[in-house]
């Protein structure tokens, strides 16, 4: 039976690069952004073109809405509902970085941070629980951070954020066991994102060096870990996986 997969920030990076993953799997696949709107009508193409290419008769939407907000993704499964009973395996990717000394850090800039990168992961997993459990199955994969681990020095909301999605991944791993649905977090190191984009070509080859892999991940890699989550492993639950090079 062909699965419904929600990927939220899917217009670029990692979001995009598990969106075309499962893709090639013939998915029905649901991307999501809130602001490059252009960027994910560019992945759908892409998408599309997969799907031509392959013969499929699987489907991709575009969702446009801020997974921080829960009205947003209340409208967001509204439209979804429309397509199909419910999401098999969800996502949860979206998220900002903040760079600045804690001291500095506005109230707005605070809420934003973790509203996005944390918020979000209850609204939509909150969201896709009763199918899931309805079905006795399913699969919520967070994206996060090695930073989640151990903090960075004036990253601390991401740090935050992060920090948090493992507690509520490990919680709710718990919590949904006893359904056969299985919840786990990706824990990225160094990954090659325009979110680390705005590393020099000196700060770039310092933190190579400091890798024991000696480079960085490529987005590709992730997408490859997600699957594999997403497809087997039906007796792992609640665990922080890394992907980081040995870092």
């Amino acid at each position: 039976m062909i699965k419904n997969v929600l990927i939220t920030g899917a217009s670029r990076g990692i979001g995009k690069a598990i969106a075309l993953k499962f893709a090639q799997e013939n998915f029905r696949i649901f991307i999501n952004c809130n602001h490059s709107v252009n960027a994910l009508a560019e992945v759908k193409d892409e998408i599309d073109r997969i799907f031509a290419a392959n013969g499929s008769s699987s489907f991709c939407e575009m969702l446009i809405g801020d997974v921080g907000n829960p009205d947003d993704v209340r409208h967001m499964f509204d439209e979804i509902h429309k397509k199909c009973s419910g999401i098999d395996i969800l996502i949860n990717n979206a998220g900002i970085a903040h760079l600045g000394l804690l001291c500095d850090m506005t109230d707005g800039e605070w809420s934003r941070v973790l509203n996005t990168n944390l918020s979000s992961v209850f609204y939509c997993s909150r969201a896709v629980i009763p199918h899931m459990v309805s079905e006795k199955s399913g699969k919520i994969i967070n994206i996060s951070s090695i930073w989640g681990d151990v903090g960075a020095s004036c990253e601390a909301a991401y740090s935050a954020s992060k920090s948090g999605i493992h507690g509520l991944t490990k919680a709710l791993a718990k919590e949904l066991a006893p359904s056969n649905i299985q919840v786990n977090a990706v824990a990225c190191g160094a990954i090659d994102t325009v979110m680390n984009s705005q590393l020099n070509d000196e700060e770039r080859k310092e933190l190579e060096e400091e890798i024991p892999a000696g480079r960085f991940g490529q987005c590709e890699e992730v997408a490859e870990l997600v699957y594999e989550l997403a497809t087997k492993h039906n007796y792992m639950t609640g665990q922080i996986i890394g992907l980081n090079g040995g870092w």
